[in-house]
């Protein structure tokens, strides 16, 4: 697992972001089910590369959260859109689904930190927690901007000062740290997901009419760059 940092944290929600708007231009471009398949399948792949990993390798660590993002928006709209379940239901299913993967987690290892990630049955819970987490924050930024009307720039707003909650309680309230850390992880998909969203959507729908395509393209170019920078740091530090 990599360090967590202010780059682990800045890359990710960027992530999150180009997941969001990644999924949306291919279901718009290829069709829900094309998408979903085209989804799937660089998922599979990038989390085989990173299980067959024996350490922590930044591109193949961040090659597998990029797909993780993007299906994992995937499945959370297909939920709504295909199957016609409302946000506020798929946000409670979703929620308990993470909720029962955090529970196996705690009672096969005794343990949701992700330092003690060091056997393939700890990864496996791993991984399932973060596509838990993408599809939750999925349901819930698309619950606030669209159900409950906040909008995308609100919402994204919203996000940005409940992700300094759990730090604020780590640091001055004594939150257990593993708690504050999913916390706020769970936090960032909705907090990138609703700013791509504002980025890319029309004008129609208060967003700036970017177009989900070039916002994805515009994301990609420092996640590449800033996940080099890890790339180089962590080989630094492993000399």
């Amino acid at each position: 697992m990599p360090e967590v940092t202010a780059l682990f944290w800045i890359v990710k929600v960027l992530t999150t972001g180009m997941g969001e708007t990644a999924s949306d231009y291919l279901g718009r471009t290829l069709g829900p089910v094309p998408a979903g398949a085209l989804g799937l399948t660089g998922l599979a792949v990038a989390l085989v590369a990173q299980f067959r990993s024996d350490r922590y390798r930044p591109w193949t660590y961040w090659s597998a959260i990029v797909m993780v993002s993007v299906f994992g928006t995937m499945a959370a709209d297909v939920v709504h859109v295909i199957a016609g379940v409302p946000y506020a239901v798929s946000t409670a299913a979703f929620t308990v689904t993470l909720a029962a993967v955090f529970v196996a987690w705690r009672l096969s290892e005794g343990t949701l930190s992700i330092h003690s990630i060091r056997t393939r049955r700890r990864e496996t819970f791993y991984w399932a927690a973060v596509l838990a987490t993408f599809a939750l924050g999925t349901a819930v930024g698309d619950l606030t901007a669209g159900t409950l009307h906040l909008g995308y720039l609100t919402s994204g707003v919203l996000f940005a000062a409940l992700i300094a909650v759990p730090a604020l309680a780590g640091r001055y309230l004594g939150l257990d740290a593993v708690a504050a850390f999913w916390w706020a992880y769970v936090l960032t998909r909705p907090l990138g997901a609703s700013f791509a969203d504002w980025m890319g959507v029309p004008a129609g729908r208060e967003g700036l009419g970017w177009g989900t395509g070039p916002v994805t393209l515009a994301l990609i170019v420092p996640i590449v760059a800033l996940v080099a920078v890890l790339a180089k740091r962590h080989k630094a530090a492993a000399r």
